[in-house]
């Protein structure tokens, strides 16, 4: 009988020490957690601000490239006249 407590004792050892490595574990892996969080947060603020400023440059893109145009059709015009002007 005492051969058997003995032997329950032990596998209640054995599971005390696998509990306290699991929630070392556990306590290491929510630090882990905590950390990981907050650079997705900082992350996630770092590309929106990028996607504006993304979007942004493409709005002055689009503008820009437009009044380019119109300014070489003008120009076009403006060349087109001054060759009928000169005959």
């Amino acid at each position: 009988m005492i051969r058997c407590i003995e032997e329950l004792r032990e596998k209640r050892d054995e599971i005390k020490k696998i509990l306290q490595v699991e929630e070392e574990e556990k306590a290491n892996i929510q630090k882990d957690l905590v950390v990981l969080t907050k650079r997705l947060a900082e992350i996630d603020d770092s590309l929106s601000r990028k996607y504006a400023y993304t979007n942004e440059y493409d709005k002055t893109i689009h503008e820009v490239e437009s009044a380019y145009s119109k300014i070489m059709e003008s120009s076009q015009a403006l060349l087109h006249v001054l060759k009928s002007d000169q005959f």
